[in-house]
């Protein structure tokens, strides 16, 4: 199973790229622990240890691909994949963010990439460039 979302954030992409791969600012942005780096074959945990993965390729303010695995997973499922593309419009950034190989039983990680990131992100954002 594969989709798509779509969100507005109002922030640069350079800001969104950065927070994403920043262990500080990753779990300031989604109000989870989380442990990430901004290279190519590091590993990352989320939201206290429940999403691993690992960076598979990174294009600065562009683009950034992700193994990606929650602990639903059953042992035996692959890992998935997220590529988020960053695309950036007069202060607002448009985020894509394309989830492949997704478990059968995983339609329910639609609502979660909204309630657990993209509505606190876009909440951090607003805030953050508001003291600007």
């Amino acid at each position: 199973m594969e989709f798509t979302l779509t969100t507005n954030i109002k922030a640069t992409a350079k800001q969104i790229y950065k927070s994403w791969l920043s262990t500080q600012r990753h779990s300031k942005m989604t109000g989870s622990p989380a442990f990430i780096s901004d290279k190519v074959g590091d590993t990352f945990k989320a939201w206290d240890g429940y999403i691993t993965g690992k960076n598979i390729e990174l294009e600065s303010y562009n683009r950034i691909v992700q193994s990606w695995r929650s602990a639903n997973f059953e042992d035996s499922e692959s890992d998935s994949q997220i590529e988020i593309s960053l695309s950036e419009n007069e202060g607002d950034t448009t985020l894509t963010l394309k989830h492949t190989n997704v478990p059968e039983s995983g339609e329910h990680y639609k609502k979660g990439w909204e309630q657990h990131y993209f509505e606190p992100m876009r909440n951090y954002f607003k805030v953050l460039n508001k003291t600007k």
